[in-house]
């Protein structure tokens, strides 16, 4: 029999056994404890209810929008104060502005359920719907009462639509938390992608709601006395703003969501903010250490033709002309490939390629033109993309890409080759070549194509509400996917930094 250890050691393991004792059972409460105050915070927070609230001008509004798409009207420019004054808020959770008391009902949306948790900044009126001529006086409000897709401020018209994304992103996030109906009775039906959160502990992404599309258009000449123009006021308020927010200090910005859709928007902030990820229509306009397909997100213009509907697009046979464009011809850069196809082209009997512009009817011109033509040319003009692409898909008109450096919205989950046709520039200008590629495509194919189309071009549609698929919600599934390797890197990044600061 072994002999027993000396008094003193058994002291020692006793001592040994109570403390590894204690401190599981400490870890064991801790760890209960976290999880208890987490269900309570998002329970909190799903409780309360959200304020119900091309580079061509060859488009208007011309009345030929679907019912979901508002009208033009205009801003009031009475409510636009000479100086912003921004306050110096903390991000934190807060109640979000009510749409009447109660819970929520089961149909909403909650931080459990959705891909993504959006934490959004409550900037002043003039960054977003001031501009459309809300002032939020009424009530105090933050923001613009949603529960009435009739009655929220409508975003003008013409060509402000193409570039109008913050807009609808805006109008789905501020309806995240209303009570919603999958079926479509009762509520607001809306699918469950992004949902906004008020407490930011638990926000993936901070969206920040600047119109900076609508401000460029609007703002960017001086008026009156002005010395520094009202957009580039908005932007230098902006960056002081964001600079001094804690979540924006914390990574820098990473995790914070912009969208100059525009490529003439935010062009005093860009270079300031661009650890963001930005939202853009290209990168025609930005250098890649601004913005780049690793932290960016390209998203569709908004279509200004009319949709055609599955049961009214006409099919091979009932498209008599070959190839299709209508829009500026002598673009700068890159654009100049038009003149070239211009010259080519321009008395080919089944081609029509001529000059096109908002003036007389011209968003009905290429509505018509488009329907009724088997192909239709998207050339890069002073940027690589135009509004034109997406026409020609709600048009259920082939598309022919020819622009070398164009970024496609989507392209990780989407393949443009099964409805869209791309041609080199350099292979397009050769005498014959591009009418060689089309004419060479049967009708077989051509019809598959056109099948494809109609499959996908819901996928190009921006609404309020918002459908399962849309635009809106294909860009928020696109901005969920960057933030799995954003996560990543982030995460990475701050392995030591709390360790480092606890010591």
């Amino acid at each position: 029999m072994q002999p027993s250890p000396p008094p003193e050691h058994r002291r020692v393991i006793r001592f040994v056994t109570f403390l590894a004792l204690s401190l599981l059972a400490f870890s064991c409460w801790a760890l209960v404890n976290s999880r208890i105050n987490n269900a309570i915070l998002i329970a909190d927070a799903n409780k309360t209810q959200l304020l119900a609230g091309d580079d061509d001008d060859r488009h208007n509004n011309g009345g030929n929008h679907t019912a979901s798409i508002p009208v033009a009207v205009p801003s009031n420019s009475d409510l636009m104060v000479d100086t912003v004054r921004m306050g110096d808020p903390v991000v934190r959770e807060t109640p979000l502005a009510g749409a009447g008391g109660g819970e929520e009902s089961e149909g909403s949306c909650d931080a459990e359920s959705a891909l993504l948790r959006v934490y959004l900044y409550d900037l002043p009126p003039e960054f977003h719907f001031g501009m459309l001529g809300w002032d939020g006086k009424e009530g105090n409000a933050a923001w613009p009462d949603v529960r009435d897709a009739g009655a929220v401020p409508h975003y003008p018209g013409g060509l402000n639509l193409q570039h109008s994304v913050a807009y609808w992103l805006t109008l789905d996030i501020l309806s995240s938390t209303l009570p919603h109906s999958p079926d479509g009775g009762g509520g607001m039906s809306r699918p469950c992608v992004a949902v906004r959160v008020t407490n930011a502990s638990l926000a993936d992404v901070f969206f920040v709601p600047f119109f900076a599309s609508l401000s460029y258009n609007r703002h960017s000449k001086l008026r009156g006395r002005e010395r520094v123009s009202r957009n580039r006021v908005l932007q230098a308020e902006l960056v002081k703003y964001l600079m001094r927010q804690e979540e924006w200090r914390r990574w820098g910005g990473k995790d914070h969501l912009v969208v100059p859709h525009h490529p003439n928007s935010m062009m005093q902030a860009r270079k300031k903010l661009s650890a963001a990820m930005y939202v853009l229509s290209d990168f025609g306009r930005y250098p890649p250490d601004v913005a780049n397909l690793k932290k960016d997100v390209i998203a569709p213009y908004m279509h200004v033709v009319r949709s055609l509907g599955d049961d009214e697009s006409p099919a091979f046979e009932q498209r008599p002309v070959l190839a299709y464009f209508q829009g500026a011809i002598h673009r700068k850069d890159g654009g100049k490939v038009r003149q070239k196809l211009y010259q080519l082209l321009k008395d080919e009997k089944d081609v029509h390629f001529t000059y096109g512009s908002v003036r007389q009817n011209g968003i009905r011109r290429a509505t018509k033109g488009m329907a009724s033509s088997k192909f239709c040319l998207n050339i890069a003009g002073d940027t690589p993309s135009s509004n034109r692409l997406f026409d020609a898909i709600v048009s259920h008109c082939v598309p022919v890409i020819i622009s070398d450096e164009i970024e496609l919205p989507f392209e990780d989950v989407l393949d443009y080759s099964e409805f869209c046709v791309f041609v080199r520039a350099s292979d397009a200008v050769r005498k014959g070549s591009l009418l060689r590629v089309l004419r060479g495509v049967t009708r077989d194919q051509w019809t598959s194509m056109w099948r494809r189309l109609k499959e996908v071009a819901h996928h190009f549609e921006y609404q309020y509400p918002s459908k399962p698929d849309d635009a809106v919600q294909m860009i928020w599934g696109a901005v969920a996917r960057k933030m799995h390797s954003l996560k990543l890197q982030l995460h990475k990044s701050g392995r030591y930094q709390r360790t480092h600061s606890d010591s």
